[in-house]
């Protein structure tokens, strides 16, 4: 089925697990079968299931719920970087994926090299990478770390890095849809903060479908238009920011959590 000229996002009925690994009650005994096998205990733990909705042109979202509810596992899997274990997703248009952990940095290489290897997978050329280096070390105010190895950067360090990487190397392009991934919770001081959700604005005020995800319900509400709450891996509810919210607070505020329908 075509979707709407207007649909740039469409998300049917997705599930998704994790194969993690674990230690049996027996304790000892399994670590030695382990050992000699090389193979681990392993489990599946369902992250999503059974999510669905779409996001039209220009739309705001904010996703919020609970650590562990699934909503950056969502993101990666709307962005292409995790694939769905059942259902579909569907975009149309160009997407970033923009997010506050330094998620898709290589630990060993430098930031010079991260530069310019994140500026190559994001269809850049060198030349045309080179032009925008100085801006991306400035915006990320890391000029004296340009040959220091990732894995040493405190984690607002990187925070502030992503962030300069893939907002300079789109800003030649205007996005269709760009997901927001907690890119202002360890980005440093109030400062750097301010100057980041500038250039989100431009984002959004470029008519671009954003979906955000943040635990400032604050900056929600200001700039999402409607609101969807995750918990346990399920939909709670969704509809307009203010409401959806209020149901956050009182799910973490109150004395049990409920079940999502």
């Amino acid at each position: 089925m075509d979707a709407s000229p207007s649909v740039r996002i469409s998300v049917n009925q997705i599930a998704k697990q994790f194969n993690i690994g674990f230690k049996h009650k027996d304790g000892a005994l399994s670590s030695i079968v382990s050992a000699i096998s090389g193979k681990e205990s392993r489990k599946a733990l369902s992250v999503l299931e059974d999510i669905s909705f779409t996001a039209t042109a220009g739309e705001n979202i904010g996703l919020i719920g609970c650590n562990g509810s699934g909503k950056s596992t969502l993101l990666r899997l709307i962005a292409g970087i995790y694939q769905v274990d059942s259902g579909t997703i569907e975009t149309y248009g160009e997407l970033a994926y923009l997010n506050g952990f330094g998620f898709g940095l290589r630990w060993k290489m430098t930031m010079r090299e991260n530069i310019y290897l994140a500026g190559l997978l994001m269809g850049l050329s060198r030349k045309e990478i080179g032009h925008r280096f100085s801006d991306i070390v400035k915006f990320a105010e890391l000029e004296n770390f340009i040959d220091t190895k990732i894995y040493q950067f405190s984690s607002g360090m990187l925070s502030r890095l992503s962030f300069s990487i893939t907002f300079h190397c789109l800003e030649q392009k205007t996005p269709d849809i760009v997901l927001l991934d907690e890119v202002f919770g360890a980005g440093g001081d109030l400062a750097f903060q301010n100057k980041a959700l500038a250039q989100m604005e431009k984002f959004i005020q470029g008519g671009a479908t954003v979906i955000l995800v943040s635990h400032n319900l604050d900056l929600i509400e200001k700039y999402c238009d409607r609101a969807i709450l995750l918990d346990k891996g399920r939909i709670l509810t969704e509809g307009q920011t203010a409401a959806v919210v209020k149901r956050y607070q009182d799910l973490i505020n109150g004395p049990e959590r409920p079940t999502a329908v």
